[in-house]
């Protein structure tokens, strides 16, 4: 978060989920006739709202990868009636004004695991450690934590 910014109120989140929910509804009834979002499977990751509610920032993923701009153009040209059926569906003051970015967690999350798996860091990771971890024995590790915060010691 940077200097200045506040955490986002419940109501923002609750606002912003409810938005969510609201637009990938409407994506998924495939109502955008629009040729660069028509047919195209959308995620709405999620909806991050002003303290006001007045504005509303929409984060995709396009399905299937590629390039997520055709589509954010789609969604651009769109917007009024992506508004219009929002305000329809959801019981707000003021209709949000929406606008669309591409969401780059799922391609970070991919490259960072790119780079956990390749050679030289698992071989470094075995040096330093002592043993080779993979995504797997980190979860495995922390159940294997937890389950001895379970039991007791003079029993």
């Amino acid at each position: 978060m940077s200097r200045g910014q506040r955490a986002p109120s419940q109501r923002q989140l609750r606002v912003g989920e409810e938005l969510r929910h609201a637009i990938a509804s409407i994506l998924e009834r495939g109502d955008i006739h629009d040729p660069e979002v028509a047919g195209k499977p959308v995620t709405v990751t999620e909806v991050s709202v002003s303290p006001d509610l007045r504005n509303a920032t929409v984060f995709v993923v396009p399905l299937g990868g590629g390039d997520p701009q055709p589509v954010l153009a789609g969604l651009k040209r769109a917007r009024s009636y992506l508004r219009h059926e929002v305000a329809r569906m959801v019981q707000l003051r003021v209709a949000p004004d929406l606008s669309f970015v591409a969401d780059g967690t799922f391609d970070n999350a991919s490259r960072i695991e790119a780079l956990l798996s390749s050679p030289e860091v698992r071989r470094d990771l075995r040096q330093e450690g002592g043993h080779d971890l993979g995504a797997g024995d980190i979860d495995s590790d922390i159940r294997t934590a937890d389950d001895h915060e379970g039991q007791d010691d003079g029993a």
